[in-house]
């Protein structure tokens, strides 16, 4: 049977293991983004649809960058949680 300790420390490493996945997904996810991105395109008129596909593709590398920052900031936290708590556990032990 898991003590409360050990509960605290699998649910603090599960949660710190989903939340690393998903941002990994994330910056997958921008770099494909980026990867069809172009510096700099010269169009005419006819091409115009160009154009808007790079504009489309820069606004969703845009809205990425505020779930990416707060999925780093709490995957940092749960980690140092984490360490934390694995060692309390450790020394109380002793």
């Amino acid at each position: 049977m898991l003590d409360i300790k050990s509960l605290l420390l699998l649910i603090l490493s599960s949660s710190w293991g989903v939340v690393t996945v998903v941002l990994i997904g994330a910056l997958v996810y921008r770099a494909t983004l980026s990867s069809r991105e172009d510096d700099q395109i010269f169009l005419d008129d006819a091409e115009q649809h160009y154009y808007r596909e790079q504009q489309a593709i820069i606004a969703r590398m845009s809205r990425l960058k505020g779930p990416i920052i707060a999925l780093s900031l709490v995957s940092g936290i749960l980690f140092l949680t984490t360490v934390g708590v694995w060692i309390y556990q450790g020394y109380s032990s002793f």
